[in-house]
């Protein structure tokens, strides 16, 4: 069973790597994306992950939860609950960092 513990990481061997594989609902087609970030908002767990076979900075978001022993990835429905998750990781990933500062 997949548990989460209080430095936003996820025990569980099939996510060991930084490699997570999701099923398109519609299509059937399986997608390897590759863990880009994780964050723990509002006592829910998001992830950002990025497609593999894409070479640049998008990327996506999406709440994790438990079923029983497998973990769900979910689209974000709410556009208030999205931004805010969303000017989180923004600002995790893309923050600058001025390096002429001493």
């Amino acid at each position: 069973m997949a548990e989460f513990d209080n430095n936003n990481e996820i025990i569980d061997e099939e996510l060991e790597s930084n490699i997570i594989t999701l099923t398109d609902e519609e299509t059937g087609e399986e997608v390897d994306f590759e863990l880009y970030a994780r964050a723990v908002i509002d006592d829910n767990l998001y992830f950002a992950l990025v497609p593999c076979d894409e070479n640049d900075d998008e990327y996506v978001i999406l709440r994790a939860t438990e079923d029983g022993e497998d973990i769900l990835f979910e689209t974000i429905e709410s556009d208030e609950e999205f931004e805010k998750v969303e000017d989180y990781f923004n600002d995790l990933l893309f923050s600058e960092v001025d390096y002429d500062e001493n």
